[in-house]
């Protein structure tokens, strides 16, 4: 079964044809990040505008480069949130339209879900292969605007054990490298940077919440980076963040990104006390590219507990098979809910089904 994807919640504009819910055909994304790193992060009207523009031509390439004609394909999926809402309607609005069109059932996937699901694709020129995910397994998602530690029990069957109270992790890489001068995306960025940095210059603080607790909070690591740099700008006399030197930021880089990764690595091992029958962990979202917190949680998880995250880092950050990929899971289990010309409406809400 071959599921077209489209997904359009944030700043790229991505349309993939996955088949049997694993197999990635194409997938293609355009991403508007040269555009968004003149004003240091995502402009919503902006996006929404080169949305309407890109999507016809994405949706042209995917299909050539799956060598796939409409008559190939069996149902389309959509993101239908959360996510910025002027960039919703531009990807909900055409999968709608195809729908009626070209009669294809509509699956409508939520964004977060999606991601989750980015741990089930290979692709068809890259030398993977499928393997086999067992549940129960934890996922914990590290994204732009939230993180989750999930317990899910079979195909779209999950529990939220635990979420964002403030800052995700994603929200806070940007915000603390705009405030360093390092750019954006913030997270690739500090990362860098981080490389050549030492990561105990700065005692910055480890937020783990109340005890067995396995919900995140990162605003007050924010505030910890802005003291820093406020400090050292008043000790050294310099006009603002403009004159910081590079190994203030590399260190402060380094720093920042060993406290997120600390947060990680004690919920996760806090999550898996307290549901004991899980063998496997997957990690999704934009920021599980990032290879500090890959490899701190390789090492840290036991032996026995598989740890498992994107193949590819195209499917960590926002992509239309992931999209594609839920979706195909998600008809298998209801396959008469989903039909033609549904009219599916793009929603903010966080909530995982």
């Amino acid at each position: 079964m071959k599921i077209l994807g489209i997904e359009t919640s944030c700043d790229e504009t991505s349309v993939a044809i996955v088949e049997n819910g694993r197999k990635v055909l194409a997938n293609v994304i355009y991403s508007q990040i040269p555009l968004h790193a003149q004003t240091g992060g995502v402009v919503p009207e902006v996006a929404a505008r080169e949305h309407v523009i890109k999507i016809v031509p994405v949706l042209d390439e995917a299909l050539n480069k799956a060598n796939c004609t409409w008559d190939d394909i069996d149902a389309i999926a959509i993101t239908q949130g959360p996510g910025l809402i002027s960039s919703l309607i531009i990807g909900t609005q055409t999968a709608n339209t195809i729908s009626f069109v070209k009669n294809k059932p509509l699956i409508p996937v939520q964004h977060i879900v999606g991601h989750i699901y980015s741990n089930w694709l290979y692709g068809i020129n890259e030398g993977e292969t499928e393997d086999e995910i067992s549940f129960p397994a934890l996922v914990l998602t590290v994204s732009g605007g939230h993180n989750d530690m999930i317990l899910m029990k079979d195909h779209h069957k999950f529990k939220v054990l635990g979420e964002t109270l403030d800052d995700a992790a994603g929200e806070a890489f940007d915000k603390v490298a705009r405030i360093l001068g390092l750019g954006y995306p913030g997270g690739p960025a500090i990362s860098k940077m981080a490389v050549n940095g030492d990561p105990s210059r700065f005692k910055l603080p480890r937020s783990f919440l109340e005890k067995d607790s396995l919900n995140f909070s990162f605003s007050g690591l924010k505030t910890a980076v802005i003291r820093e740099i406020r400090k050292y700008i008043a000790e050294n006399k310099i006009k603002d963040e403009s004159e910081l030197d590079q190994q203030f930021k590399a260190d402060m880089s380094a720093s920042f990104q060993e406290s997120v990764t600390d947060v990680f690595v004690h919920k996760c091992l806090e999550a898996l006390r307290q549901n004991p029958k899980v063998k496997e962990v997957m990690l999704a979202g934009g920021v599980s590219a990032n290879t500090m917190i890959r490899s701190a949680l390789t090492d840290a998880l036991p032996l026995d507990v598989k740890f498992r995250f994107p193949k590819s880092i195209l499917n960590c950050t926002d992509n239309a098979a992931m999209i594609a990929a839920a979706g195909y899971f998600q008809f298998q289990l209801h396959p008469k809910q989903y039909k033609p010309s549904t009219n599916i409406i793009p929603t903010t809400s966080f909530e995982i089904y």
